[in-house]
């Protein structure tokens, strides 16, 4: 049985697609971002949760702050993106849920009243969230170049606030000369798939 996803787009999110480490100085639009989010904002979440919290790194002194809380070889790469995303989960998701979870706003205090709680749920759903964007990227037509090589407490500091649990920073454009490291192996099938 085949996959049902034409091969081109197969190739574009998944086989072809790499994590990027040089751009070009092509601008990622706001238009572009938009685009991306609507599309990957369908993704599931547990409860439609939705904690991924977007900061959008534009102006240079905004970058100058995050390249020194990123590791010493993430620094050129941060510093020189068309854009740069900080994706947190926000730990106060909870607010949102009887506008996301209408047939039952209940959950809000019967699952989440709890801090430790909405923490792990909030960290778990933002990164499938984060799984999606980086997809959505990919669907746009640009790279993505994820990264967990931060000052993570920095981060939060500097950009975010007690609430939200940085995830990653994440380099968007399209990709620039040399942009690639040789495609890592992935485990078979058979390796990770069992049966009982």
């Amino acid at each position: 049985m085949s996959l049902v996803l034409d091969p081109a787009a197969q190739d574009l999110l998944f086989r072809e697609a790499r994590t990027a480490n040089t751009f070009t100085d092509e601008p990622v639009t706001d238009e572009q971002v938009q685009a991306i989010y609507d599309l990957v904002k369908y993704g599931p979440t547990a409860f439609n949760q939705s904690p991924l919290r977007i900061t959008l790194v534009r102006s240079p002194e905004a970058r100058e702050r995050l390249v020194q809380h990123m590791a010493e070889g993430n620094r050129p790469k941060t510093a020189a993106a068309p854009l740069v995303a900080i994706l947190s989960a926000d730990n106060e998701f909870h607010e949102e849920l009887p506008q996301l979870f209408p047939h039952f706003p209940q959950a809000k205090d019967a699952f989440f009243s709890e801090r430790p709680a909405r923490e792990g749920a909030a960290l778990l759903n933002a990164a499938l969230q984060a799984a999606y964007f980086i997809v959505g990227v990919r669907a746009a037509g640009l790279a993505a170049g994820p990264m967990t090589g931060l000052d993570f407490e920095g981060v939060r500091k500097e950009f975010l606030d007690d609430d939200h649990t940085p995830l990653m920073v994440v380099n968007i454009g399209r990709p620039g000369p040399d942009a690639w490291f040789p495609r890592s192996p992935r485990l078979a099938y058979d390796q990770v798939v069992t049966t009982v």
